[in-house]
């Protein structure tokens, strides 16, 4: 079984996050970059069954600027058999759109059986990408699981509903999204720092895939204005002269905080 798991490099979320004024696009220098976090978690759910069901490969697979190599590498790090980076200037602030159909034509590049990523990113959090690339690839989809079972020809799992919990079932091939309900990450140990060094590492660019992407000629996504987050105004100071409780009383009343 192949398996490819979709991880991503996104700003820290423990630190700054800015958009440029100009592009609109982050700003992935005003932070450190990572691996976003349940990314980490799709990759561990395919690692654990790679572990008990010997033949299973598991592909990273990232659409990422040239920069966000070593990212990409600590999936291979952490386990994964080889891993495929898609990236070409032409990508850079891709919407959604762009971005599942490049997906798109990349997994089916590399073949699958079924396809892993997380229910939505820290940074755009878009949440729809998963659906998007089943309708791609023409295959059922399983999303927002909070529990996973893959099998040697179906994929099941529960996902959370308003008061309930509903239990689902596809077919593989089938693309999965799960959500943070699903276990940490493991480290990458020492020993498997040195073999990601030797594992395939496949870069590929939008004529490999043969994709043709001309975002001017037909916009999928069209921004119409960007502006900087106000500054914070100042508070209001309440001193205890005896009459602070009716103070805060009226400003909560006033402000319809009570």
């Amino acid at each position: 079984m192949r398996i490819v798991v979709l991880i991503k490099e996104v700003p820290d979320t423990y630190g700054d996050r800015k958009l440029s004024l100009e592009t609109g696009l982050a700003e992935r220098a005003a932070s450190e970059r990572v691996m976003d976090e349940i990314g980490e978690r799709a990759l561990e759910v395919a690692l654990s069954y790679a572990d008990a069901n010997p033949g299973t490969e598991v592909v990273v697979l990232s659409m990422a600027p040239e920069e966000a190599v070593a990212t990409v590498r600590k999936g291979l790090a952490m386990g994964a058999a080889s891993a495929v980076q898609v990236t070409d200037p032409a990508l850079a602030g891709a919407d959604l759109g762009t971005t599942a159909r490049v997906l798109a034509a990349a997994i089916a590049r590399t073949g699958f059986d079924l396809v892993i990523t997380g229910n939505l990113s820290t940074d755009g959090a878009g949440g729809v990408l998963p659906a998007m690339l089943a309708e791609h690839l023409g295959v059922p989809q399983a999303t927002s699981l909070s529990a996973v079972t893959i099998t040697g020809d179906e994929v099941s799992g529960t996902r959370a509903a308003d008061g309930a919990t509903v239990s689902v079932r596809a077919a593989l091939p089938a693309v999965i999204s799960i959500t943070e309900a699903l276990p940490d990450a493991r480290f990458p140990n020492f020993k498997g720092i040195m073999a990601a060094k030797k594992k395939p590492f496949e870069t590929v660019s939008l004529a490999d895939l043969d994709v043709e992407i001309d975002v001017a000629a037909v916009p999928q996504t069209i921004m119409t204005a960007i502006a900087e987050k106000p500054p914070r105004g100042a508070g209001t100071t309440i001193v205890d002269d005896g009459d602070a409780g009716e103070r805060l009383a009226a400003y909560l009343i006033e402000n319809r905080l009570a």
